[in-house]
């Protein structure tokens, strides 16, 4: 049985064991201010100045001192294998929204698993947040508030058909699958962009910059 957790009534920061910056981390808390780490991404938050609220994985790299350290009480143990640990904590974690760090720019398996995660669990609200770049499924219609010229790409994980407007290559209903046409590489020419997807599995990639727009489309 899935075990169950308080929901947060705040958003909440993720935190993974892949690249993270410390000033990403602490503007992702002025935007989310609940932090749960996954696994062994504890030990960085705390060497950043931050206590996780929840500590969710299989502990396999968690090191004792950093165990030592944390509330036991905040400490959960997910010991199954069949997921990852951002997928054991983005399926556990109620929250109105969720940024990730730390889970873009490290291992490409690692990083392509977190996109896996993502398209399966359609009824979170997650943004990954990245150095360059964030990446978002949109189970359903979304519209984002953009500058023009602003970078939109769509990445089918699944096939899917995708109507766009507000894009320099407008959508309609056009096929898109991972192993037939994609959606990369788009641009902004309105000052917003919809687009609308007739199922689940489409991912969209846009510039760092474009989180708070993000943010909005997703509340």
């Amino acid at each position: 049985m899935e075990q169950r957790f308080t929901p947060f009534l705040d958003a909440v920061t993720l935190l993974g064991g892949g690249e993270l910056a410390a000033q990403t981390v602490s503007e992702l808390l002025t935007l989310a201010p609940n932090l749960v780490a996954c696994d062994g991404a504890a030990a960085r938050a705390l060497a950043l100045g931050h206590v996780p609220k929840r500590v969710i994985g299989d502990l396999d790299s968690l090191d004792p001192e950093t165990r030592a350290a944390l509330d036991p009480d905040t400490v959960f143990v997910m010991a199954e294998q069949e997921n990852t640990d951002f997928d054991k904590a983005l399926r556990t974690t109620e929250a109105p929204l969720i940024l990730g760090a730390g889970f873009m720019g490290g291992r490409l398996d690692h990083e392509l698993a977190c996109y896996n995660a993502l398209v399966r669990r359609p009824d979170k609200r997650c943004i990954l947040v990245g150095v360059s770049d964030i990446c978002f499924h949109a189970p359903g219609p979304v519209a984002l508030d953009l500058a023009p010229g602003t970078r939109v790409s769509l990445f089918p994980m699944a096939a899917v058909a995708v109507s766009a407007t507000g894009l320099e290559w407008p959508l309609d209903r056009l096929a898109l699958a991972p192993w037939g046409r994609v959606g990369t590489s788009n641009r902004a020419t309105a000052a917003r962009v919809e687009i609308s997807p007739a199922g689940v599995g489409l991912l969209v990639i846009l510039p760092r910059a474009a989180l708070g727009a993000a943010i909005a489309a997703l509340g």
